[in-house]
């Protein structure tokens, strides 16, 4: 059996009426948007921080800063392309990628096949190796309130022989 890694992400924006709600690379009509120096786009910046966390190639805020202006305002499907890029530098391809979105609304389920699609896209792996899953908060806390929106990704990684 070949290496494999295993990498956890998390990232959670503020969301804050009149902005896009991009997620997954699918900008979702809702009242609020995820506000953050790039797209804001939780579940891709989830997704990154778990690649990069398994190819040991520290966190999206180091390749990605928020204070560079290089970022602003980008598509976060273009961040993945980039992280992909490192991946496969050091050797590394995905095995699968496992990801949990927590907000009460909108309703993401209509989505998924779109999110997935985008996803692959990016990343230039197949659709069946990318799982995404959404759950509420139960009305509890800031997601609750719908005052933001928090993303879970995991990866496996495999090295390329």
């Amino acid at each position: 059996m070949g290496k494999i890694r295993v990498g956890f992400g998390f990232d959670v924006h503020q969301l804050k009426q009149g902005h896009p709600f991009i997620l997954g690379g699918v900008d979702l009509a809702h009242h609020s948007g995820a506000f953050g120096h790039s797209d804001a786009d939780v579940l891709l910046h989830a997704i990154c921080d778990a690649i990069l966390g398994a190819a040991n190639l520290r966190d999206i805020g180091y390749h990605f800063s928020n204070n560079d202006d290089k970022w602003k305002g980008i598509s976060s499907l273009i961040l993945l392309q980039h992280v992909m890029k490192l991946l496969r530098e050091k050797g590394w391809q995905i095995g699968n990628i496992d990801a949990m979105v927590c907000l009460e609304e909108p309703k993401i389920n209509p989505h998924i096949p779109a999110m997935k699609a985008n996803i692959a896209n990016a990343a230039g792996i197949s659709e069946e190796d990318i799982s995404i899953k959404a759950t509420t908060n139960e009305k509890l806390g800031f997601i609750g309130r719908q005052e933001g929106v928090v993303a879970y990704a995991v990866c496996l990684i495999e090295r390329i022989v």
